[in-house]
């Protein structure tokens, strides 16, 4: 079961793609945590240019934006270098921020591959409480943008 709204985010750092070593639970700025499937796919790379594209919604809130996948720390940088992304992506090549949150496949859909997180987007506010939770039920489907915009709004 993923984690919900109301529980405290899990205290994990992962790597970025710069090699620093970043939390995903109190960090004392609201932070959307998009998990993402893989680097380079068709729905993964609208889903996070998306994101690049409207950063100022997520700067206007005072809000980091932090992208998640099981890829490692040299594919997502190049992924986030040939995308032009402007905000921080993390492997979770050990897979355990996917565990952590309970947005781990066992069996991806696509190609049967294991151990690849599921498409899902999660709002900690700065006391590292989660605020807004979803899991999106396809890995073709996207997360609820203008509802985390609403969420972050309110905080």
């Amino acid at each position: 079961m993923s984690i919900q709204v109301g529980q405290k985010a899990p205290s994990i750092s992962l790597y970025d793609t710069d090699k620093n070593q970043v939390s995903l639970g109190i960090s004392g700025k609201n932070t959307v945590v998009l998990f993402f499937p893989l680097a380079f796919t068709g729905v993964c790379t609208a889903e996070l240019c998306s994101i690049r594209d409207n950063i100022g919604l997520y700067n206007n809130t005072n809000a980091a934006v932090l992208g998640v996948s099981v890829d490692s720390l040299f594919v997502l940088g190049k992924f986030k270098a040939e995308q032009n992304l402007n905000f921080s992506l993390l492997s979770d090549f050990n897979k355990e921020a996917a565990k952590a949150y309970g947005v781990l496949y066992e069996t991806f859909p696509a190609f049967e591959m294991q151990g690849v997180s599921k498409r899902a987007a999660f709002v900690v506010d700065k006391e590292g409480v989660v605020r807004y939770a979803e899991v999106c039920p396809t890995p073709g489907d996207l997360p609820n943008f203008t509802a985390i915009q609403e969420c972050l709004a309110a905080l």
